[in-house]
């Protein structure tokens, strides 16, 4: 059986465990994790982008994430949780924590890195009309930071809906079912197939994440418009009233 063969089958997308389900269930897991990621990273980058504080620590924190092996990481987990958890639960939650250790990085150093590339005399001109410190916050600073923000949010997406897979190493369900489930029986079509769905997948994400920048990001924060900040343009004019 071939990969377009097994795509074609009609028993492959209807009922448990078709490719339909896995795919529901794949982006279960990565919502979820990355919702708690949320959750965790965009308070700390809010944070740390506003006030400069601890921003080695919980930055340099955060990017350590990246380096632990996603793999290894869930085994070990499985390990300690397994023997006090009877339920799916032993599986499931240590699946979603590797997946949240891996999204909040990007996140959190796409909202602090927005936030800290702010002119800072547009803050003091926020501050000088009476803004309070909640509406800097909110108004201004991560309005102008969405650009970055949402890099960082699309980065973390892609990077959890690609590793969720390591979920069907144990036992769990996932688009992740079909490439270990190809492997042990030797067959290559269902293993290459769920492979193209798994990225099929993620471009559509991608996709998505591009229409939403469009929609959501405001023109003037474009980099095409940044490059001739109002307030030079405004210059030469200032001159001749002089």
């Amino acid at each position: 059986m071939g990969i377009v063969d097994w795509l074609s089958d009609p028993a492959n997308w209807s009922g448990a465990g078709s490719i339909p389900y896995q795919i529901m269930i794949h982006l279960v897991y990565s919502l979820v994790a990355l919702a708690i990621a949320a959750a965790i990273a965009i308070p700390l980058g809010t944070y740390v982008g506003h006030t400069g504080k601890g921003e080695n620590f919980i930055m340099g924190s955060a990017n350590a994430m990246r380096a632990l092996p996603t793999l290894g990481l869930l085994i070990l987990l499985v390990l300690v949780i397994a023997p006090t958890i009877s339920s799916n639960l032993a599986f499931v939650i240590p699946s979603l924590i590797v997946l949240v250790l891996l999204a909040v990085p990007p996140i959190l150093s796409g909202l602090a890195s927005g936030i800290r590339a702010i002119d800072r005399s547009v803050i003091d001109a926020a501050r000088g009309m009476g803004f309070s410190t909640a509406q800097i916050v909110t108004r201004v600073e991560l309005p102008c930071a969405l650009p970055l923000a949402l890099s960082g949010i699309r980065g973390a997406t892609l990077q959890v809906v690609s590793t969720a897979t390591v979920a069907a190493y144990v036992s769990l369900d996932g688009l992740g079912r079909f490439i270990i489930d190809g492997r042990a029986g030797n067959d290559y079509a269902q293993m290459a197939g769920g492979s193209l769905v798994l990225a099929l997948l993620a471009i559509l994400l991608e996709t998505v994440f591009a229409f939403v920048g469009v929609v959501a990001i405001s023109p003037g924060l474009s980099r095409r418009l940044r490059e001739t900040p109002p307030v030079l343009g405004a210059l030469p004019r200032a001159k001749k009233l002089g």
